[in-house]
């Protein structure tokens, strides 16, 4: 198979696998977990607050306008804001982990639960009216992920698009050797059986759905990226994703699909009926998608999350081991259940592709 159809520079897409780096969160993720966890239970030890474990968790795996590494450690990411005056753009620095205010050229900003962004008024009270008017478009943790996900996808198949061109014709070695088979896998057991002979032209979007799902949830893995790049388990990422299947699908439907939704093979008098019930499944197909990835990979994080939380619950260190056995188990499964729903993903795709290009029997 000549493999520069996939890696031609033209149509080379955000693509790429990065699983090496998720062997290290088999080993210190649960590490690295604990080290969070006791810092937010610091203050318990004086009796200052109680644990709560749901706010924690919640912390985890929710988006933000700082990058968390560990304890009280974490990088600024900028505030971009369009309002009816202008735009502002300052670091997330300035509002102190939340407990300052901004005072910026033109509205005095307060940062609410770590992600919202409310104008303040002349009395010290959020103004929801004058909030109305900003827009916030700033670069939060997870589109930081995003960011650092496509530099690695370019760099990753950029460099073995090139290592084509400069070997071609010769066996593939290094990276090449590692990615032959996962695009084998996808074409042959993906796109092939459930397209058919239309299966290349959608190779490109076929690929970049696996190994950018893929890469983001292995990435998620890492123990320094806890939360922060936790893409796949944010639910407007998966939410264009399944919008762009939903567009790729409906543009490519033949006749006979919209035939089949329009007039389906029924009696004239279930049209009322038929009708909006395929209707509907244009859109619950795509939908469907969204939930699954949505729904499997935040489970993930929130029971791992939840096993640590048990040693600071029950306020004993016997329960630590136990505790952390079963967090290392979990992570060996959630690097399965990683390529599993890359994989889900991809076959429900090529499979409701299949349905709307496949021509009359």
């Amino acid at each position: 198979m000549d493999f520069r159809h996939f890696f031609d520079s033209k149509k080379i897409s955000f693509l790429a696998i990065f699983a090496v780096l998720a062997t290290f969160s088999v080993t210190n993720s649960a590490k690295a977990a604990v080290a969070d966890t006791a810092a937010s239970v610091s203050h318990e030890a004086h009796g200052e607050e109680e644990f709560e474990p749901t706010k924690m968790i919640m912390e985890h795996i929710s988006d933000a306008h700082d990058w968390h590494l560990w304890g009280h450690t974490s990088i600024p990411l900028p505030v971009i804001l369009y309002t009816d005056k202008g735009i502002e753009v300052f670091l997330s620095s300035e509002f102190h982990h939340g407990e300052h205010d901004y005072q910026g050229k033109y509205y005095t900003y307060r940062l609410v639960d770590k992600k919202k962004i409310r104008v303040v008024g002349a009395g010290g009270e959020v103004d929801e009216a004058a909030s109305q008017n900003v827009w916030d478009f700033s670069i939060t943790k997870n589109v930081a992920s995003m960011f650092l996900a496509v530099i690695l996808l370019l760099l990753i198949f950029t460099s073995v698009a090139g290592a084509y061109k400069k070997r071609e014709g010769k066996a593939p070695r290094g990276l090449q050797s590692f990615l032959e088979p996962i695009i084998l896998f996808v074409r042959d057991d993906i796109a092939r059986p459930n397209i058919g002979h239309k299966y290349a032209r959608f190779m490109p979007l076929l690929l970049t759905i696996f190994f950018f799902i893929w890469f983001n949830n292995l990435l998620g893995l890492i123990p320094i990226f806890p939360g922060a790049a936790n893409v796949t388990g944010n639910i407007a990422v998966t939410f264009v994703l399944a919008f762009i299947v939903l567009i790729v699908v409906n543009i490519n439907g033949n006749k006979y699909y919209w035939k089949h939704i329009l007039l389906p093979d029924v009696p004239w008098w279930l049209y009322p009926i038929m009708i909006p019930v395929e209707l509907v499944g244009v859109i619950s197909k795509p939908f469907a998608l969204m939930i699954r990835l949505f729904a499997n990979i935040t489970a993930g994080h929130i029971i791992i999350l939840s096993l640590i939380s048990l040693i600071f619950v029950f306020k004993s260190l016997a329960i630590a081991p136990v505790s952390l056995a079963f967090v290392l188990f979990m992570n060996v499964l959630e690097l399965l259940v990683a390529a599993l729903q890359a994989f889900i993903f991809t076959l429900l795709t090529a499979l409701f592709i299949g349905m709307a290009v496949e021509e009359h029997h």
